[in-house]
């Protein structure tokens, strides 16, 4: 087998690798070289870093929640492409496959928004 179907891909690599190293080395030369104790701690959107988190209190679980149900929604919603992309060659019981599962998806989804899993308070 020829590997000249690959030469673009290859190249494509090796221009994104050039191009990144030349980022790097661009910005340690061009960068400014002025330190100080407060560019060199953590950032923390502002808030001056603590050990403990702010309010002493537990992080809520209610953003935990919130981002499964993100993931689970959107795991589910990726196995429409496989059946968007052969949807000619399933026929009738594809049809019928998906409306089942569409279905299964929506009836989770009216369970979560009735118990109140969405809601930010």
């Amino acid at each position: 087998m020829p590997l000249s179907p690959y030469v673009p891909i290859v190249g494509l690599f090796a221009i994104a690798a050039a191009f990144a190293l030349f980022s790097v080395a661009a910005a340690r030369l061009a960068g400014p070289r002025r330190y100080n104790r407060a560019k060199l701690e953590a950032y923390e959107c502002g808030i001056e870093p603590t050990p403990q988190p702010v309010g002493g209190g537990r992080f809520p679980v209610k953003f935990y929640l919130t981002a499964m149900l993100f993931i689970i929604f959107d795991i589910e919603i990726i196995f429409l492409y496989p059946w968007a992309v052969s949807y000619g060659m399933l026929g009738l019981f594809g049809f019928v496959e998906m409306v089942l599962f569409i279905a299964a998806v929506f009836v989770a989804y009216a369970y979560v928004w009735r118990r109140g899993g969405l809601d930010w308070d």
